[in-house]
């Protein structure tokens, strides 16, 4: 009787978990057309960058997108998933103790996006059409050190879970270790957001992955929250394959991708976050790599354009199969995520 007992309580759970992400879903929907409307009337056309993130001209990704920058897309649209996953985890999402880190720290790290888009849209499309990188690694690591004080000082978590290991303690050193993962994975998606569709679906399956994780952990309110997301990420996605009706911009990017390191951080997998983010680690490493080896061997390129996403596109594949293979692989890798998630002990 216990068992059981304990069978329809993980399932009203569920039901609950479930109903959040299709209220996001909704919700996002609703809000859709009250962006676009706003978007097309004020004009927020995304400026194509003309210098590449290792410092070149972009010369072969202007003319891959040369169609595409010809058309007026707008940016901006992750303003759509962020006021709504907002909404319904503050209206709704009553697990304040496990919402309230994530949410804060994706609206912050929204705001700074925000700040790079509004900028973006105002400019002329030369230069980094946008904020300088320093600036925003300024200011996205000022929303990481506030997260990190608040999960060392308030949350009281001073390690962290090493499978064959166990709980490597840190200390105070949680909080550069939390701003880390953070940054890193903000800005590792705000580089796979190239292509339509990319970063939406790759996202939403992450978000996905972590939500199967907290509920096997009892995290019920973590499991909603990233289920929202998910249900605000495909209400999005619906309108950014291709051809893309608009952009999520860096305030889409950045939000997202602090709330995906704030999750793992906050479910104590850190160690399966490259995993279940390998496509965003392998997009990420791509940039590292090409700046690293320009640098060390005269100029010469290992990708004939970085993130990776372009150099496939650059060599023959069309931008739908790119997106649909590199879905692909992460749905692969999160599969594998979750079960090394059971195997090793995190739930």
């Amino acid at each position: 009787m216990e068992s059981i007992t304990e069978i329809s309580i993980e399932t009203s759970k569920l039901a609950a978990i479930i109903f959040l992400s299709i209220l996001g879903f909704a919700v996002s929907m609703i809000l859709t057309p009250i962006y676009t409307t706003i978007a097309y009337k004020y004009e927020w056309w995304k400026r194509p960058r003309t210098t590449a993130l290792t410092g070149e001209k972009a010369t072969e990704f202007q003319k891959l997108h040369a169609a595409k920058h010809r058309r007026h897309i707008p940016t901006m649209a992750g303003l759509i998933m962020l006021v709504g996953v907002a909404l319904v985890t503050l209206i709704f999402n009553l697990s304040r103790e496990q919402t309230w880190l994530p949410l804060s720290l994706m609206v912050g790290a929204g705001l700074v996006g925000l700040l790079d888009d509004y900028i973006n849209i105002k400019g002329d499309g030369t230069g980094v059409a946008g904020l300088r990188s320093k600036m925003k690694f300024l200011l996205i690591g000022a929303v990481a050190f506030a997260g990190g004080w608040w999960f060392f000082d308030k949350l009281d978590i001073t390690s962290f879970y090493m499978p064959g290991i166990g709980d490597v303690a840190l200390g105070w050193f949680m909080i550069p270790l939390f701003m880390l993962v953070v940054i890193s994975t903000a800005n590792a998606v705000n580089i796979s957001d190239g292509l339509d569709g990319l970063a939406g679906g790759l996202l939403a399956t992450s978000f996905g992955a972590f939500a199967v994780i907290a509920l096997l952990q009892g995290r019920y309110g973590i499991a909603a929250f990233c289920m929202t997301v998910v249900g605000a990420l495909l209400a999005y996605t619906w309108f950014n394959v291709f051809p893309a009706r608009f952009f999520m911009g860096d305030v889409g990017s950045f939000s997202l991708g602090t709330a995906l390191g704030v999750v793992a951080m906050l479910t104590n997998t850190l160690v399966l976050l490259p995993l279940i983010g390998l496509v965003f680690v392998a997009e990420a490493g791509s940039v590292i790599l090409q700046t690293i080896s320009k640098k060390t061997r005269g100029g010469k390129k290992i990708f004939r354009i970085s993130p990776v996403h372009h150099h496939f596109e650059a060599i023959g594949w069309p931008e739908t199969k790119v997106t649909m293979r590199f879905w692909i692989v992460g749905q692969v890798v999160a599969v594998l995520g979750l079960a090394a998630a059971i195997y090793w002990g995190f739930v």
